[in-house]
């Protein structure tokens, strides 16, 4: 019988596990595509129905200021590595090659620690030898390595060539027909049922929501029938993987995992503006970009929490935290072995537990070609900005963009001529950033 009210529609500061008699929790870290920085019902989306990424900030700790970087292959390098996008190694989307081969992956400390690791999704670290999953700390695969693929077919049909791919482990394996979403699913289920008990799991769920080809479910078409377009697509396809999510904690309910696991949830980029996504329907409130960007629109992201009985349950926290910040955060949290771990992440765990904390950053980088930004405090200096907007259409501010996001959260004011001092503050932290590429990392 369920003990705690999940959707489906188809303050403990850890001081380490021995002194509660406890052992470590598992992990599932679930990264949605493409997603907007307020396209949750629990981000202010009044037009999306998600009652299970809701009730899931309701049983955790939101973010209202996370970040990652504006474009797929980055944004994981970083959460991979923890590491900032030009420390990783990796500032655009990658192809055969990917994160570089030297480079520390979350799961390669996990599993060290004795955790039994698995991916399931997409990839989009590299494709090549050496490059995917199974070589990057994970014990099992099963997903798409590219950027995207049809749910159905599992081909990828955009740009050319047109290649089929999905895999499980080294293996290439044809499902045509099976919805992908839904069979990723299904493998976490079989993962989970069939591992060891022994030994806690760390599951990375990247799930390929909601990014092009946006093809719902039929029921979640029907729902949304009254919205305009391309919001009603883009809305189904969030719907649809909403109910996933309510479809897996239900699963974890009924295995008794509730409580011995830690969910986390982000998206890995800003909405898509792109024709082969109706040319939108994601939404940043007034938040200027989107994907491809470096203003808020682009790099702010919906992140969650959470851990049943030992976290917050229903809490906002407002301080600017990022994605590099969970390779450190689950090494805190899992008790495995901090030693010689090179990351620009920090732990979250004092905030998560407190909201008084500070925040664990003063200073936040970002790189995408030949954009790069330096976020201090609510200062943000950009170089050579994008301004994303509907149907694949960028305007291009070349040199210096100075934004206050406490002034101007919409990013619509320039501040550099009346900040010269903010601005050279920033440059000099920007030029130190790039000196220390590459030593030590």
């Amino acid at each position: 019988m369920l003990t705690r009210k999940f959707i489906a529609t188809a303050g403990i500061c850890m001081a380490g596990f021995a002194a509660y008699g406890q052992d470590r929790p598992n992990v599932i870290l679930i990264y949605t595509d493409d997603q907007g920085s307020l396209d949750a019902g629990c981000y202010g989306a009044e037009d999306l129905f998600t009652p299970n990424i809701d009730a899931l900030a309701a049983d955790g700790v939101r973010f209202t200021q996370f970040y990652a970087a504006p474009v797929s292959s980055a944004s994981r390098a970083a959460l991979m590595t923890g590491q900032f996008t030009l420390h990783a190694g990796l500032t655009a989307n990658a192809g055969e090659k990917g994160l570089p081969l030297g480079k520390e992956t979350i799961a390669d400390r996990m599993r060290a620690g004795g955790y039994q690791t698995a991916c399931i999704g997409k990839w989009h670290l590299g494709s090549g030898s050496g490059y995917t999953p199974n070589s990057r700390g994970f014990d099992y695969f099963w997903g798409f390595l590219g950027g995207c693929i049809d749910s159905y077919s599992h081909f990828y049909y955009w740009g050319g060539p047109n290649v089929h791919d999905l895999w499980e482990n080294g293996r290439e394996i044809y499902m045509p027909g099976r919805f992908f979403a839904g069979e990723s699913l299904s493998h976490i289920r079989s993962f989970i049922k069939g591992r060891d008990e022994d030994r806690p799991f760390f599951l990375y769920w990247a799930v390929n929501i909601p990014h092009y080809p946006l093809q719902p479910g039929e029921k979640w078409l029907e729902y949304y029938h009254d919205l305009p377009s391309p919001r009603n697509m883009y809305a189904a396809f969030v719907s649809t993987f909403d109910e996933l999510l309510g479809e897996l904690r239900v699963f974890l309910e009924s295995e008794g995992l509730t409580d011995d696991t830690v969910i986390i949830f982000q998206s890995d980029n800003g909405h898509s503006n792109e024709v082969r996504t109706f040319g939108s329907g994601g939404y940043c409130g007034d938040y200027r970009g989107g994907k491809f960007s470096l203003f808020e629109g682009g790099i702010r992201v919906p992140a969650i929490i959470s851990w049943p009985g030992h976290f917050p349950e229903g809490e906002v926290r407002d301080q600017m935290a990022a994605n590099v910040d969970w390779f450190p955060t689950l090494v805190d949290l899992c008790d495995v072995e901090a030693e010689n771990m090179d990351t620009d992440g920090k732990s979250l765990v004092p905030l998560i537990t407190d909201g008084d904390s500070q925040a664990p950053h003063d200073t936040l980088h970002f790189d995408f070609l030949d954009q790069w930004a330096v976020r201090c405090g609510d200062w943000k200096l950009i170089h050579d900005a994008q301004d994303v907007k509907p149907n694949d259409k960028t305007d291009i501010i070349e040199g210096l963009f100075l934004s206050n996001l406490s002034l101007d959260p919409a990013e619509r004011t320039d501040f550099k001529d009346s900040h010269p001092k903010v601005v050279e503050k920033l440059l000099r932290i920007r030029e130190e950033y790039e000196k220390s590429q590459g030593h030590g990392r």
